[in-house]
């Protein structure tokens, strides 16, 4: 508790001294799996943007799909701030109980934690004063660390000894933002 005390003294004057967005991500929302943000300005054409993106579901279908991103973005905007495309780079981590998508037909999962390194195009407009709306794609590279289970048995599934290890190139964001401005 003293810690968020202290983080939130040192976080908040300097967000109130910039212009700042708090996000919901509405396509991802409609399906049932949260993306939430917020996005502040550093600079005169750059902004950071940290952002959640959840699926909090235990079980579908008698599948695990639960995993949780959080990625801390850096991003350049080509025209100016909060109007017009930008590119962004970013560095974050995954925890996930999930099964991959080429262990769809079996009873195979991992549950794991990992990190992903990438960029995101993106381009954003003024509704009015108050609202923007954030469109953009992005992908990477997704390092995870896990231990198969299975689900029949509840036991581990593969070799490893202790973490199994794998990589994907893949797109893992993307959707668009309904932005609120806190100014």
């Amino acid at each position: 508790m003293k810690k968020l005390l202290v983080l939130s003294v040192l976080i908040l004057p300097f967000l109130s001294q910039s212009q700042t967005y708090v996000k919901v991500n509405a396509l991802t929302t409609l399906l049932t799996i949260p993306n939430i943000g917020i996005e502040t300005s550093i600079g005169k054409k750059s902004t950071f943007q940290f952002d959640i993106l959840a699926s909090p579901w235990k079980s579908i279908n008698g599948k695990p799909r639960e995993f949780y991103m959080f990625i801390p973005e850096y991003r350049y905007h080509f025209k100016e701030k909060y109007n017009g495309f930008y590119v962004g780079a970013h560095v974050g981590m995954t925890l996930f109980n999930f099964q991959k998508w080429n262990y769809l037909n079996t009873d195979l999962y991992e549950k794991g934690l990992g990190y992903v390194m990438g960029a995101t195009i993106g381009f954003q407009t003024k509704i009015n004063k108050r609202f923007m709306l954030d469109c953009f794609i992005g992908g990477g590279n997704h390092q995870g660390f896990y231990k198969g289970y299975n689900l029949t048995t509840g036991e581990r599934y593969e070799s490893a000894k202790n973490y199994n290890k794998s990589g994907e190139w893949l797109p893992y964001r993307g959707g668009v933002m309904v932005s609120y401005s806190l100014e």
